[in-house]
């Protein structure tokens, strides 16, 4: 009787001090699972053909910001920036969920004299901050991103040939 009544509180006890235990790791796990990683790059169009070629660049140290907006107001909520590394890449920490926002990547600002001017239509890119959307992960990536060259670089008429689809 006494073995039965030790293992009943043994019980009892390893319940008391794992289930807290169990319940602050589900904490910590769902807290983890609110932030998310928004990754991309950002290039020099070198050609200024308006896409990246074999000759873009990518650009180390350009500034690029993810912003969120209400989507039913347009006013921004939040906004998190970053610093491409040596392969054009940059990692953005986004906090929070952000299903009822739009948010976007947009650059900021690149250090290369000569390629500073922005790539229109290529200055923003969406990203969807939510993990009520069926994507697992909580990595985002966002489109390439671009500046242009003041001017185009030698070969570059040869390479936009090889574009060219169409005789005309």
């Amino acid at each position: 009787m006494a073995r039965r009544l030790i293992s009943a509180v043994a019980a009892v006890l390893a319940v008391v001090c794992i289930l807290p235990a169990i319940t602050f790791a589900a904490r910590d796990m769902v807290a983890a699972k609110k932030a998310f990683v928004v990754e991309g790059r950002v290039f020099c169009d070198t050609c200024r053909a308006g896409f990246e070629t074999p000759l873009s660049t990518y650009i180390q140290g350009a500034k690029v910001r993810v912003e969120c907006r209400l989507k039913a107001t347009g006013e921004k909520t939040c906004s998190f920036e970053g610093t491409t590394d040596h392969t054009g890449t940059y990692n953005i920490l986004v906090a929070d969920e952000h299903e009822h926002e739009t948010c976007q990547a947009v650059v900021v600002s690149s250090p290369i004299i000569g390629c500073k001017a922005v790539l229109q239509g290529r200055e923003k890119a969406p990203v969807f901050l939510s993990h009520n959307n069926g994507i697992a992960s909580d990595t985002r990536y966002a489109n390439a991103l671009g500046f242009q060259k003041d001017t185009p670089v030698p070969f570059c008429a040869e390479l936009l040939k090889t574009y060219d689809q169409y005789e005309v």
